[in-house]
């Protein structure tokens, strides 16, 4: 039987040292691995590339790698919820590449299939656009976009197996299937880990093909990004 299971953060992340680059699933905050970037804050990395929808806040998320200056460069599509973030871009200590959040998307889920590249009309005649290819289909004008490479992918789901298999709730499911399979190395925490079989096949998102290293997660805050309520009416 395939038992792709470690025991805790610190084995998932053998192999990983400075000058990596990285994939975390997530939106927002909802869905992020959090014990990986834990562990990453921990062993004090440097020099790293981050390819993630955002950059999280000032003190959660990949917010806490930036605080420690760990980042060199990140790849995002939204990046407006961290000031730590503002302030390294524009003092140039931190490089961006902004990137369509649907390009973003697909760039990994071409790496996560085996192509190249991809053509898309996200972008073309803007700054995205600059230095690359283009190319008409059907009176439509297409970028060509490179899929992404990166070392390792960390992905954080709802419910897994030791086989690997993943299944993913609510927001959670935007960025972290497609970034399962797409480096070299894909590293996954669930918050139920189970014996092969025990989950729905019909439920799975993901299959364990794609999935090199699993473990059960554990001290999740899960916070909320922006906490909107109603006023309370008068009686």
């Amino acid at each position: 039987m395939i038992n792709k299971t470690v025991k805790d953060v610190s084995e998932a992340l053998n192999g990983v040292h400075d000058g990596m680059t990285f994939m975390l699933g997530g939106f927002g905050l909802s869905g992020i691995p959090e014990n990986a970037i834990s562990e990453l804050v921990r062993l004090n990395l440097k020099n790293l590339t981050c390819i993630s929808n955002n950059a999280g806040v000032d003190d959660f998320g990949l917010g806490l790698l930036l605080q420690k200056k760990q980042i060199d460069k990140m790849v995002s599509s939204y990046v407006g919820e961290n000031a730590e973030f503002e302030r390294q871009m524009l003092s140039g200590e931190l490089e961006v590449e902004l990137t369509p959040q649907g390009t973003l998307a697909a760039k990994c889920q071409a790496a996560q299939q085996g192509f190249p590249a991809i053509y898309t009309p996200a972008g073309y005649g803007t700054e995205v656009a600059v230095g690359k290819e283009t190319r008409e289909f059907d009176g439509k004008m297409y970028v060509l976009e490179e899929a992404y490479k990166a070392d390792f992918a960390f992905v954080k789901a709802w419910k897994g197996d030791k086989a690997g298999n993943l299944i993913f709730k609510g927001t959670a499911r935007n960025f972290n299937p497609v970034m399962c399979g797409a480096a070299t190395i894909t590293v996954a925490e669930v918050e139920e880990l189970v014996e092969p079989g025990e989950l729905d096949p019909n439920q799975i998102h993901i299959p364990g093909i794609f999935v090199q290293r699993i473990f059960q997660g554990k001290d999740y805050e899960k916070r909320i990004e922006q906490r909107t309520v109603r006023k309370k009416e008068s009686v």
